[in-house]
């Protein structure tokens, strides 16, 4: 049985491995999840891969993008683990899903594709109401509806098919079955303001524009800066919480440097406030 402070640590050896390249510069040397150009943001980054243990590996130089990519690939297979390793706590039928899933292909968001089509379909419709609909979350958690004997396993509770057929969980109430979203996660290997308002308005529209009952809506980064995660983090509303990849790390090393107390402090800010949490708690909280 693989306990999850292994399941953490085989996850920062695949971020390690497979994204974290470092870059010199100015006599400086730094991994690609820091901002060269933030002093800050360098001494807290590298702070953070001396107390993971991990070595300094060197690769192929990689895009941002593919950084990005990465990052969500490697999210969702822990994910998939750690979630999988607590299933009695939240038992069902899950899929994880990294990449760009279409919002309407889940039971909430299935008209979707209808409000898309008159869209496209009128100049006045659109002008007025943009393409706001679009939304391709970085990772899914969606569960499977159920079938009738599975409800009637134990006794029997569905004994007419006049009941309980609306409901979107029972397999065969709708003429297309869709899975239901149980969570939509936004995954950033750094923060830069743009993205956060981004991460902001594909979160509230999730909000406005589902029928039925709202995904956990959460952010995974691995940021260094702790004023750049509170531009995600801070005020409720849209986000559950923001999960930082390396939380432990993050506040050890925010405490042993001098001339970062701001960033220190809003850090703790964060975390007694319940607004960022750590990568490890992330599987606990989709279980509730």
């Amino acid at each position: 049985m693989t306990t999850l402070a292994e399941m953490r640590r085989g996850y920062h050896q695949a971020v390690s491995s497979r994204i974290v390249r470092f870059t010199e510069r100015e006599g400086r040397r730094f991994p690609n999840f820091a901002d060269g150009s933030s002093q800050s943001s360098v001494l807290i980054a590298n702070g953070i891969m001396n107390e993971l243990g991990l070595l300094h590996e060197e690769g192929e130089r990689i895009s941002g993008q593919t950084a990005g990519a990465r990052f969500e690939e490697i999210t969702c297979g822990f994910l998939d683990h750690a979630f999988g390793a607590i299933s009695h706590l939240r038992p069902g039928r899950w899929r994880y899903s990294a990449g760009q899933t279409r919002i309407s292909e889940f039971a909430q968001y299935a008209h979707i594709d209808a409000i898309e089509s008159l869209v496209s379909d009128n100049q006045a419709l659109s002008a007025a109401l943009g393409h706001a609909y679009i939304i391709t979350p970085d990772i899914v958690v969606a569960r499977h509806p159920v079938s009738r004997g599975e409800v009637n396993s134990r006794e029997n509770i569905l004994d007419s098919n006049e009941v309980a057929a609306l409901t979107p969980f029972l397999a065969g109430n709708r003429p297309s079955e869709s899975l239901i979203l149980h969570a939509s996660i936004s995954c950033k290997w750094t923060i830069r303001s743009d993205r956060s308002q981004n991460t902001r308005t594909e979160a509230l529209n999730l909000i406005r524009n589902r029928k039925g009952h709202l995904p956990h809506i959460v952010a995974v980064t691995a940021e260094p800066l702790p004023m750049r995660i509170a531009s995600l983090a801070l005020g409720t509303g849209d986000l559950d919480c923001v999960y930082h990849f390396a939380l432990h790390e993050l506040r050890q090393v925010c405490a042993s440097l001098s001339g970062i107390a701001d960033q220190a402090e809003m850090l703790e800010t964060m975390v007694a406030g319940d607004r960022l949490r750590d990568i490890s708690d992330l599987p606990f909280d989709l279980a509730t």
